[in-house]
């Protein structure tokens, strides 16, 4: 949290998270019953939902109640019927999924649905920083609900589980994306993504060496193309020839081998992201208007802006459109396009996040002990705790671990 507005106080109170140990050995035969709601989803194309029928069935099992409004799954395959022969309770009126203590979702709540919302609830869902609107925020707080992005979840190894996830998922399927639009059946050049025997290979240029170019440059060396990443960073670059275990042609971002790559590729995929702000805009407009006919972008960073300055947000009704002859597809979320794959990634999370808050008794006790879970609360109680949102929206926020401790 806020190292030097808490330094002092936050310190004394992770010494005493950690002393007393009878405390946690008492929680842990708490068990609560709990009453989880899945409302389905209204945000634009957003295919995903957080459980599979299966979980439910895990948490069912273990005596809690699931209510799914209905249809809620249907996107990503998952029929009412799926749901209701595992246990869970399907609803057909709105508010009454929002009765339940937990909400758990996938965009974050609309007004509308805030305003469903009752006192004290848990949320789950994602927070989506640059579309949070300071309004959501106040009713959120007003409503004194406890709330958690899982964007900002972290695993024991202190990486960024759902985003992980979903980016190795976003990573794969750009390549797939990539090999449709080469084809003859979108108009593309026609070629068959990686090549045979006596063939050249096609090439495919990489930008950027996260999760999402690792898994990018995996599909596309296993498809057979000729795959070369850059990234500014060598210590990605690194980690990301280690990770493959092949070698792979990589670079630091310098202009003129960067232009040539591009200019004579077949697939440019964008997968550089910025911490915060915008993604880093590295191929110009003329550098695009000097690709060959046909080829085609992949601009995985649109959400933040994009790396390509052609780029245009798309959807997936009308995912790709055309300049300077190539082929542009921007879809922000990519991972809806294979729902069902990225709710089965999303439930191998959650399920387990919602069994230990029923066997901890509350969440102020998973808290207690989970570092990773500690980091994704933005809003306790009531109390915004995250001190970057409430600069940026000039709202006061409190310590964490502070409000953990006085509670306990």
């Amino acid at each position: 949290m806020s190292a030097g507005k808490y330094s002092g106080f936050t310190s004394v109170a992770r010494q005493a998270m950690m002393q007393p140990q009878e405390s946690m050995l008492e929680v842990k035969s708490n068990k609560k019953q709990l009453y989880i709601g899945i409302p389905k989803e209204t945000s634009f194309q957003e295919n995903r939902i957080a459980l599979t029928p299966l979980s439910v069935a895990l948490l069912i099992n273990n005596g809690h109640s699931v209510y799914l409004e209905s249809n809620a799954g249907q996107a990503a395959n998952f029929t009412d019927n799926n749901y209701s022969e595992q246990g869970a309770e399907i609803v057909y009126d709105t508010k009454k999924v929002y009765e339940a203590d937990i909400i758990i979702k996938i965009a974050p709540p609309t007004a509308e649905e805030i305003e469903m919302m009752k006192p004290g609830q848990l949320l789950i869902s994602t927070l989506q920083l640059a579309t949070l609107k300071a309004e959501s925020l106040h009713a959120l707080i007003k409503k004194k609900v406890t709330a958690i992005c899982f964007e900002h979840l972290e695993d024991e190894g202190g990486s960024l589980t759902v985003v992980r996830a979903m980016s190795e998922i976003v990573g794969a399927t750009s390549v797939l994306i990539a090999a449709e639009y080469l084809s003859n059946i979108f108009e593309g050049k026609g070629l068959m993504l990686g090549g045979i025997t006596g063939v050249p290979p096609t090439e495919i240029v990489i930008l950027g060496a996260g999760t999402v170019g690792e898994y990018a440059a995996r599909t596309a060396i296993s498809l057979g193309a000729e795959v070369k990443v850059f990234d500014p960073s060598i210590y990605k670059l690194r980690r990301l020839q280690n990770n493959i275990g092949a070698r792979v042609f990589t670079s630091v971002v310098q202009p003129i081998v960067l232009e040539k790559a591009i200019t004579t590729c077949d697939v440019a995929i964008g997968a550089m992201r910025a911490d915060d702000g915008r993604s880093p805009c590295i191929v110009s407009e003329a550098t695009v208007s000097r690709m060959k006919p046909n080829s085609v972008i992949i601009d995985v960073s649109i959400d933040q802006g994009g790396c390509f300055e052609t780029s245009e947000v798309t959807n997936h009704t009308h995912p790709v459109f055309r300049k300077y002859d190539v082929i542009h597809y921007c879809v922000p979320n990519i991972a809806s396009r294979v729902a069902r794959t990225a709710t089965y990634a999303l439930t191998n999370i959650f399920a387990p996040i919602l069994l230990d808050i029923g066997e901890q008794g509350s969440l102020k006790n998973l808290i207690w002990q989970k570092t990773g879970i500690r980091n994704a609360v933005y809003i306790y109680q009531g109390h915004l705790t995250n001190k970057y949102i409430g600069e940026r929206f000039n709202i006061p926020s409190k310590d964490l671990d502070l409000l953990v401790v006085s509670n306990h």
